[in-house]
Order: structure tokens, then sequence, then C-alpha cells
């Protein structure tokens, strides 16, 4: 089977990357699906520039960071272990920030990846419509970019490199040829998670800068997820019994590798290393600290990430009877069921953009007496 064509619905379909002819064909331009104007029209309700002083200024809010933590201490992991009894008072405050950094850096990472993703698309996508709303991704992910890079330069001067299991998913959705891969992988899988990171980082942040730049940018990301639920809602239903098992089993695959590997103490053994750390004991520590039943506990909070990703797939048709055990071995999969559709942040993105319009409204009057004179 050629996973490359699993898709019924003819708003999704591709062409091959290098087949620019089928791009020019006459009869394909006034062939355009008008399920992704509501959001593209939107776009201008959430626009923001991180270079622009009048959305995010970034010398506006200086920290010490050698005094204060950006998020929480407990949202450092390690600090709730026995490796807090190796570290001083400055040590701590410093592999909290260094923590918060780390995770900073791979949502960065994760920007950068759904830029290329959607870059990707619009080489492949033949409805004009679709394509047109892969390029308004494209633009508004190099937007996070810039505002996260921003961020981690103003507070750390550069981010950390990318752990290798988000790198190694990265690489396999935005290479693959298969669009379920890339939609389920990126608009999903990842963009599931960063929805929830964002969510936390918003509520438990000390730094008003970060919770503007989270803001802002969980306005566009409430967009990005809609054009995967629409893919769902397409094609999930349509899909044989062999290609719903096919794209099933590769979401769980995936879930499974982020869910033990995406922040776990290997991924971060650079860190480790500036405080006399060696990782397989800090693992050994954090496994000793932190029971299966404390991951279950966690991911009752509806901005837990992984519950989140969980919600996403469930909600989009994905899991049946056949995966559904390996979620409901750490969340409830019937209250998940019995809540509603609403992506983790959906609430503060929406504020954000009462914020934005309100900004953009001043601009654009700015606009117009500058034309004027």
């Amino acid at each position: 089977m050629s996973e490359r064509h699993i898709t019924y619905d003819p708003i999704y379909n591709t062409v091959d990357r290098d087949d620019f002819d089928s791009l020019i064909e006459v009869d394909r331009y006034a062939d355009r699906t008008d399920a992704f104007d509501g959001i593209i029209a939107a776009t201008v309700d959430h626009f923001w520039d991180p270079t622009d002083v009048r959305y995010v200024d970034f010398q506006s809010e200086p920290i010490d960071l050698t005094e204060e933590t950006i998020m929480p201490r407990d949202f450092c992991i390690e600090l709730n272990t026995s490796v807090a009894d190796k570290l001083d008072e400055q040590q701590k405050i410093r592999l909290a920030n260094q923590n918060t950094r780390f995770v900073l850096s791979s949502i960065l990472h994760g920007e950068q990846g759904a830029l290329s993703l959607s870059a990707s698309l619009t080489q492949i996508l033949r409805d004009p419509g679709a394509m047109e709303y892969a390029a308004n991704q494209t633009r508004e992910e190099a937007r996070h970019v810039t505002g996260f890079a921003n961020y981690i330069a103003t507070r750390w001067g550069t981010p950390l490199r990318s752990g290798k299991t988000l790198q190694g998913l990265m690489n396999e959705i935005v290479r693959s040829g298969a669009v379920y891969k890339k939609l389920v992988g990126m608009q999903m899988l990842i963009e599931g998670l960063a929805m929830g990171a964002f969510a936390t980082i918003q509520r438990d942040t000390r730094d008003p800068l970060l919770r503007r730049v989270v803001q802002f940018t969980m306005s566009d990301e409430a967009f990005h997820h809609k054009f995967g639920k629409i893919w769902a809602d397409r094609t999930i239903p349509q899909l044989t019994e062999e290609e719903h098992e096919h794209v099933e089993a590769w979401a769980a695959e995936a879930f499974q590798i982020l869910l033990f590997n995406l922040i776990n103490a290997e991924q971060k053994q650079d860190i480790y290393e500036e405080f006399g750390l060696d990782w397989h004991w800090v693992r050994g520590a954090i496994l000793e600290a932190f029971t299966e039943e404390d991951r279950r506990r966690d991911m009752t909070d509806n901005t837990n990430i992984f519950r989140v990703l969980i919600k996403t797939l469930l909600k989009s048709g994905i899991i049946t009877d056949r995966t559904r055990h390996v979620y409901q071995a750490w969340v409830d999969m019937d209250e998940l069921a019995g809540e509603d559709d609403e992506v983790a942040g959906a609430d503060i993105a929406a504020l954000a953009m009462e914020e934005l319009k309100v900004i953009n409204s001043g601009r654009q009057k700015m606009g117009v007496r500058y034309r004027m004179n």
C-alpha cells in the first residue's frame, strides 16, 4: 500500500514534489476548495510581528537569572528528586532556568519543524485553497521561530540543541511523502504537545515577556490545529480498515516514543554536565522519585502535554479499540471522550486575538494618517 495515497477528500490530494507541471495545468486554478477560507481570512485578526515593540518589547522585562526562576521550581522535575541534594541554592536556580531553556529550545525547534513542514505542503498540495492555507501557516510559523529565537537570545543568548527524539520525529514527517504523516505528525502530535506546553507556560511563568510571546503564538496555533482537524473529519471516516489500522498504529508508536523519550534525562545530558551530574544517575533518581502512578496523576491536568496529545488523537477519530489500551494506561479515556473538542489553551488564544485586534487597529489608523500626509 502506498502511504502517500491515504486520502479521500480531493482538497488534500497531492502531486509529486518535483511535478511542477501539474501545478500550472489551466484547469487546476479554478478547482479550489472553500474549506479553509474562514481560517485564511481570520489571519488578519491574529497578525503579530515579533520584531515590532508594539507587540513584544524584548527589552522591557529584564530578569536576573541568577536570582529568579522563569518557571516555578517544580517545573524542573530534577529538583523534586535527590538531584537537589547535590546542588547549592544558586545551582538549583540555574538548573531550573536551564531546564526552561531546554523546553523553550525544543519549542523553537518544533516551530522550525512546523515551518519546514508547512513549506513542504505548499510544494505538493494540488488544491489552490489548501496550498494557500499551507503558505499562510508557513508565514505564521516563521514568526514563531523569530519570536522564540528572540526570547531565548534575550534571556540566554543561544538555544540548546534539539533532543534526538524530537529531531528524529520531525525529520520523518517533514521528509515523508505521506500526507497523513505530515498532518497527524505535525498538526496533531507536535501541535498538540505545543498547545499543552503553551497553556502550562502561560499559566505558570513568572516572566511577563514569555507569557506575551506564548499568548500571541497560541492565537496562531489554535488555527493550525483546525487544519489537521478538517483533514481528520473528512478523511478518517472514509478509511478502509487496513488504512485506519496503518494510521492508528503509526500514531500510537509516535505517541509512545514521545511519552518515554521527549524530555527524559538522556535528552538533557548536556545540561547535567555543567553541574557534574551523570545523566544515567539523574535518570535513576527521577525513576526512584516518580512512579507511573505519579505520571498518571500529572495527566489529570488538562494542560498536561500528553493528555492534550491523547485528546487530539481521540477527538480526531484516530484511536479505536485496537490501540485504546496504549492510552488508557495513562488517562481515563471515557472522561476524555466526554470533554468538549476545544484544544487546550483555546480560551487564551481567543483573549490574545482580542488584544491583537486592538493593536492592529491602531496600526491601520497610523497607516491611513501616513498615506494622507
